[in-house]
């Protein structure tokens, strides 16, 4: 009896190419925030016609200010994504240690201390804080990364406090105590860990929507200087001449889109490839 040749998994091949896909479309962005500036011009050149048509001396056109406009991608990626992903790291920071601090509590009272005022400031709208901060810290992008910051943290810390509630209460966590080990390492070698897969579910959301707000206010005006050349401040200053000049806008919101989607598709995969488990050996 002929025995069935085993055929190669095809799905297991071609599910490659979309984590490529998804690592050059995040990858060609950061790539312009981190090498931009050290590959273009110390300062962005002013001295042409607005909007004018792509050529040798300006290969994507001018902005309505008469900047270049591939100068203006090369500078503004650190500002768009720097800021998002400084104010994530923060909220993670924050929130994070409040979650795991809540979930390990022993002690109801200490639990809702921690988490309940942060109950409060969840329902406000991102919008409305960034534009208190705004009002008394105008162009300051520091202040509007801590303003994107604070609106996440709330939800960073239901997240790891609803991640890391078994783990802080399970016979592992119990027995380490009674051997004698620190709070921290318990914390940080224990439990922070069990925290990790719904973490790294949550951060490509939570990056992107930091992106969106951060481009957000510097689109309204909010954040940054009209004249920096940030991406979203190079959309909101180019909408009006769009049918004129269209890479002044269609280039750096292309940009972010690929940094949110491939970012989003990354998170996915890994997420994805953490849940499979691993084929038996047999």
């Amino acid at each position: 009896m002929n025995r069935p040749t085993k055929r190669p998994d095809v799905r297991a091949q071609t599910s490659r190419a979309p984590l490529y896909v998804a690592g050059l479309l995040a990858a060609l962005p950061v790539a312009a925030a981190l090498l931009g500036p050290l590959v273009a011009d110390t300062a962005v050149p002013g001295a042409a016609a607005p909007y004018s048509g792509g050529g040798s001396e300006h290969p994507l056109g001018t902005d309505g200010l008469g900047r270049d406009v591939l100068a203006l991608l090369l500078h503004g990626g650190r500002s768009a994504l720097g800021m998002a992903l400084g104010a994530v790291t923060v909220a993670y920071l924050v929130g994070g240690a409040i979650g795991l601090l809540a979930a390990s509590s022993r002690r109801r009272w200490a639990d809702e201390m921690l988490i309940r005022p942060l109950d409060v400031l969840l329902p406000l709208p991102s919008l409305l804080v960034i534009s208190v901060v705004a009002v008394g810290w105008r162009g300051s992008p520091t202040a509007i990364s801590l303003a994107v910051a604070a609106v996440n943290v709330p939800p960073v810390a239901r997240l790891v406090r609803a991640a890391a509630l078994e783990a802080a209460s399970s016979p592992v966590a119990e027995a380490l105590r009674v051997q004698g080990e620190s709070r921290a390492r318990i914390q940080l070698g224990h439990v922070a860990r069990s925290t990790l897969a719904p973490v790294a579910a949550d951060i490509g959301t939570r990056i992107t929507l930091a992106v969106f707000l951060v481009g957000s206010a510097n689109f309204l005006g909010l954040g940054l200087s009209p004249t920096a050349p940030d991406w979203a401040v190079s959309i909101s200053r180019s909408r009006e001449g769009l049918l004129l000049q269209p890479w002044a806008v269609l280039a750096p919101a292309a940009l972010l889109v690929m940094f949110t989607v491939g970012l989003n598709l990354l998170a996915d995969r890994a997420l994805a490839r953490s849940r499979t488990p691993s084929p038996e050996v047999r």
